[in-house]
């Protein structure tokens, strides 16, 4: 891996677990000092995590961190729920037996962490899940998609997760997504995905401007 590559990867995961705040200026001279590396190399690391829709390069003022408004947000998750309504129909196709026993569990484990109120693991395991029905769809070209949209979604995803009722409201809807594609049933698969997906859609549009239930 280059050093390019290296501060990229170390600087993307800074910005998604939220080591710098929306709007956070990123001072290059400060960067480079932190990650060890050159300027040129902290620059062109901006650069790309601006193309993936992380970084806001201003002329004449730097990068900062971009703020994902709550419409942006909507929109993002509306072509979410295309792209993964189709994975979810490709990994209906590939599902294998062991594979099928893999999410059963994770359902199970998903059911549990609702049930003891451990909200923190409840989102985890959903990150896991989502994850791992891409993984056996194999479609590289929409988890390339997912991925940079998810990682313009991050905050927003978080504070769904925390939302009084939201579990109880998911948790049917993602064991609905197990149940499908482990009866290998494509239409529904796409169908269960897509009605999550935009459960999300509608909850995101009760949001107000800063990220919490509008009155």
């Amino acid at each position: 891996m280059s050093d390019l590559d290296e501060v990229r990867t170390q600087l993307r995961t800074a910005i998604l677990r939220g080591s710098y705040a929306p709007r956070q200026r990123l001072i290059e001279t400060e960067l480079a000092e932190q990650y060890g590396a050159s300027r040129f190399v902290i620059r062109n690391a901006l650069i790309q995590l601006a193309a993936d829709g992380l970084v806001e390069l201003q002329p004449n003022r730097g990068a900062r961190v971009r703020e994902i408004s709550v419409a942006e947000a909507v929109e993002i998750t509306e072509i979410r729920q295309a792209v993964e309504g189709l994975v979810a129909r490709r990994a209906a196709e590939l599902v294998t037996d062991q594979q099928i026993a893999e999410l059963r569990e994770l359902g199970a484990r998903m059911e549990a962490a609702v049930a003891q109120g451990e909200l923190l693991r409840y989102s985890e395991l959903n990150g896991v899940l989502h994850s791992r029905v891409r993984e056996i769809a194999g479609h590289a070209t929409a988890s390339r998609i997912i991925e940079q949209l998810n990682g313009q979604m991050v905050r927003h995803q978080f504070q769904l997760s925390l939302l009084p009722g939201r579990p109880t409201v998911s948790l049917p809807e993602h064991l609905a997504i197990v149940d499908a594609v482990c009866a290998r049933d494509p239409e529904g698969a796409e169908r269960a995905m897509r009605a999550h997906v935009g459960s999300v859609v509608g909850t995101l549009a009760t949001l107000d401007t800063s990220g919490h239930l509008a009155k």
